[in-house]
């Protein structure tokens, strides 16, 4: 089994669980987990044990933003937009099959290697979110988190602008008044209000935030088609590079190809005969 440094990795019930793991330092980001988060997605988009990942922090963060110290190593002189882990260090991302459209065209940078994943990503925020950790967020395909977790885009306050595709993706999420709102003030706010504002899909009240994601997360691995997901996530976010038609045509593509796959018949099959269903994935 591979091991990772600054995450811990689990797989239960066909669920992959990344914990950023430096507790210590509410999670704060560093090339050395960005590094592991890569690998660990990769891996798990591979193991057919798993058909939905999560991702989560250790302690009483989820991530405070990018750890200072690379921060202050930023030369102004220099190349003040490179990434904290330099081209050709990072762990290597290669998804295979071909269901669905591929978006990696649509997403090229940091982290749209998490839209072109064929398995749903859930972020459970159990805590502070802020800055790179908050964008990390926006590139999974769900969040659920606790009530009291505090976000802060962070940006302004650094001197810093919004990157890494957060000012295409957040207005898309929760408008541009909201987005200029909380990207220009840089104000802290709950899970509570992400949830009004449509930052996160709901925000769940006191410790039962894990057992909602888990409860939800299996949920999915057991009654859904991992086919159907993996090609459903990839129309959702290619539709948002087409017209309405161009969109319909390739979903009657995909439907034809869809009534062809073993995931269909068993969809039948188990509906017919009252029982749990038993998806390949194929």
């Amino acid at each position: 089994m591979t091991t990772y440094d600054e995450i811990l990795y689990d797989v239960a019930d066909r669920v992959a669980t990344i914990t950023l793991n430096r507790p210590d330092k509410l999670n704060a980001w560093t090339a050395t987990m960005e590094n592991s988060v890569r690998g660990a997605i990769n891996d798990a988009a591979a193991d057919d044990a798993v058909r939905v990942i999560v991702i989560t922090g250790a302690g009483r963060g989820f991530c405070a933003g990018v750890d200072m110290g690379g921060l202050q190593k930023i030369d102004a002189n220099g190349d003040g937009r490179k990434r904290i882990v330099e081209k050709g260090e990072e762990a290597e991302v290669s998804f295979d099959g071909d269901l669905g459209p591929s978006v990696l065209e649509h997403f090229e940078g940091r982290f749209g290697y998490m839209f072109e994943c064929p398995k749903p990503i859930i972020a459970a925020i159990n805590g502070p979110c802020a800055g790179i950790g908050l964008v990390m967020t926006l590139f999974c395909d769900m969040r659920i988190a606790s009530d009291v977790a505090k976000f802060t885009t962070a940006f302004a306050q650094r001197g810093l602008v919004a990157e890494h595709g957060i000012a295409w993706l957040l207005p898309r999420l929760i408008g541009s008044a909201n987005a200029l709102d909380i990207l220009m003030s840089a104000r802290k706010f709950t899970g509570e209000e992400a949830a009004r504002l449509g930052l996160v899909n709901r925000s769940v009240g006191g410790n039962a935030l894990m057992g909602e994601v888990s409860d939800y997360a299996k949920g999915l691995a057991e009654t859904a088609s991992p086919r159907s997901m993996t090609v459903m996530k990839r129309q959702v976010y290619k539709s948002l590079f087409q017209d309405f038609n161009t969109s319909t045509s390739m979903a009657d593509a995909e439907m034809q190809s869809s009534f062809a796959s073993e995931d269909f018949k068993e969809g039948v099959a188990h509906f017919v005969e009252k029982r749990a269903p038993n998806f390949a994935g194929r």
